[in-house]
C-alpha cells in the first residue's frame, strides 16, 4: 500500500493520525503500520521527531535540511497542546524577536524535545484554571497548512507573559513585543488576570495596561479589580530575581529601571 496521498496531506503527523488513515482504508493492522513507517523513513520521506511523530519530507528535498514548520511540531505534541507565551507571539506576529524554543501549555506529561535547531517544551495548564475548569479561556483556533491548532488569543497572552516573564525573555523583549498590538480586549485581559489568583500578575498586568492607558484605551474601571488583588507587600517584577528597580505604591511592584525609563530604546 503507498501513503502518497496521506504524506501529501500531512506536513506533520502522528501515528494516531496515519492509524485512522489505514483503518479507513481497511489496512488498521499494527503490521502494516510499522512496514510503511520503515519504508518511507528509507526512502527520505519522512523523518522521526520524536515516539509516535514524524515530519513529513517533499519531494526533491533534504530529509535532514527540508523545512519543517515548528508550529505544527508544537501543535502535535500533545492532543491538548495550546501554543503560548512567546511562541504565541511569534505566531500572531507580535513577537520582537524570533526563537527557537518553543512553548505549549499541556495537561499532560511531555518531555522537552530536540529538533534540529528548535526545542520545544510543555508547560503545565496553571492549577488555578484547572481548578475552575477553565483551562481553554482565551484559547483560540487557526488553520496553518490545513491543520487546525490551538493558541492562547493576544488578550491571555499578555497576560501569561507577564505571568511568566522567563518564559519570554528579556524586559525589553516583552515590552517591545507587547507594545506592537495596536488593540487588546481590555475586559478579556481583566477577565483571565483575575481568574489566575496571582496577587503579583494582577498588579503586573495593571502596571502595563496604566503605562500604555491612553494607548490601549484603558479605563480606571479595568485598573480598579486588578488594584484591589495587588500584593500587600511590595514584590517583584520577576519572582526570586531581587535586585534593582523602584518601587511603584500603587501596584506595590519593585520596577526594573531599564522599564520605568525605556532605556532600551536609547541603543540603535
Amino acid at each position: 500500500m503507498k501513503l502518497i496521498e496521506f504524506l501529501s496531506q500531512h506536513d506533520v503527523f502522528t501515528v494516531e493520525e496515519l492509524d485512522f488513515f489505514l483503518s479507513e482504508k481497511g489496512s488498521g493492522k499494527p503490521n502494516t503500520r510499522k512496514a510503511l513507517l520503515t519504508y518511507y523513513r528509507k526512502q527520505g520521506r519522512i523523518v522521526p521527531v520524536r515516539r509516535g511523530l514524524y515530519a513529513v519530507v517533499p519531494f526533491g528535498s533534504s530529509p535532514d535540511s527540508s523545512p519543517v514548520d515548528p508550529y505544527l511540531l508544537a501543535a502535535k505534541m500533545t492532543k491538548d497542546a495550546v501554543l503560548a507565551y512567546h511562541t504565541a507571539l511569534e505566531f500572531h506576529g507580535k513577537a520582537y524577536s524570533v526563537y527557537t524554543r518553543l512553548h505549549y501549555l499541556t495537561a499532560r506529561k511531555s518531555l522537552p524535545v530536540k529538533f534540529r535547531s528548535y526545542e520545544i517544551r510543555g508547560v503545565p495548564v496553571p492549577q488555578s484554571l484547572r481548578a475552575k475548569g477553565k483551562e481553554t479561556f482565551g484559547v483560540a483556533r487557526h488553520k496553518r497548512s490545513g491543520v487546525e491548532l490551538r493558541v492562547t488569543s493576544l488578550e491571555r497572552t499578555l497576560v501569561d507573559v507577564l505571568d511568566r516573564p522567563e518564559l519570554t525573555g528579556s524586559w525589553e523583549e516583552i515590552w517591545r513585543s507587547l507594545e506592537s498590538v495596536e488593540f487588546f480586549d481590555i475586559d478579556q485581559v481583566v477577565e483571565y488576570s483575575l481568574l489566575l489568583e496571582n496577587a503579583t500578575t494582577a498588579a503586573k498586568v495593571g502596571f502595563f495596561l496604566e503605562q500604555h492607558k491612553e494607548a490601549l484605551m484603558v479605563d480606571d474601571v479595568h485598573l480598579k479589580p486588578l488594584c484591589k488583588l495587588r500584593p500587600r507587600q511590595p514584590h517583584y517584577l520577576i519572582r526570586g530575581k531581587r535586585k534593582g528597580g523602584r518601587w511603584v505604591k500603587e501596584w506595590n511592584l519593585m520596577v526594573p529601571d531599564e522599564i520605568l525609563n525605556q532605556s532600551w530604546g536609547e541603543v540603535l
